[in-house]
């Protein structure tokens, strides 16, 4: 896997802007992971791809998420959604990655899931934080995101769920089992 191709061929699939965002996604999930003991290269290369067909028409994502037989469910709910599992399947295809941890980060970047790892929970934490984001609450999830992983993200997640909800649309349920998941996690002792 040419590291360079994958940063041209990314950089192909989005505006400017967007590559910023992904630049500062990596930047995030590097120093996530050498705080949090994540592998580096792991989380620099989940952040690198995971935006990587979001820009592509809805109507092609839609069709290529079809054609790969990925879970119908995720259509009925916001279209945001689908380039998370949709670039996991389209990467793997393409450029042989098939670690997966890396894929999982990618997958689940949006939506979180139950039992997160590590890796996912940094690249997911990390699309929240970076430094070109400015929505209400990001500075409070990166401050609380300098002490627990868990917390900032339930404070992530708890941004969506509100922003979901005043904007009248439907939250898609593995994204509240994350959330639940996580308080759980937090409510063990080695992480309270």
């Amino acid at each position: 896997m040419n590291r360079e191709r994958l940063i041209e061929e990314t950089r192909g699939q989005m505006p400017a802007r967007r590559w910023e965002h992904t630049l500062g996604v990596v930047g995030s999930a590097a120093a996530l992971a050498a705080k949090y003991g994540a592998d580096a290269e792991k989380a620099e290369l989940a952040a690198l791809l995971h935006d990587y067909c979001k820009y592509w028409p809805i109507d092609e994502q839609r069709r290529e998420y079809a054609e790969a037989g990925l879970d119908p469910d995720l259509l009925r709910y916001d279209p945001q959604l689908i380039h998370g599992p949709l670039a996991a399947e389209i990467v793997r295809r393409r450029y042989g990655i098939d670690d997966p941890e890396i894929l999982d980060a990618i997958r689940y970047h949006t939506s979180g899931r139950e039992k997160m790892s590590l890796l996912d929970k940094i690249v997911c934490l990390a699309d929240y934080i970076e430094p070109g984001r400015d929505f209400p609450g990001v500075h409070n999830i990166r401050e609380i995101a300098e002490h627990s992983l868990e917390r900032a993200l339930v404070a992530g997640f708890d941004s969506t769920i509100q922003f979901l909800l005043a904007k009248g649309k439907k939250v898609y349920p593995l994204t509240l089992a994350a959330r639940n998941a996580l308080l759980d996690e937090i409510g063990r002792p080695e992480l309270g």
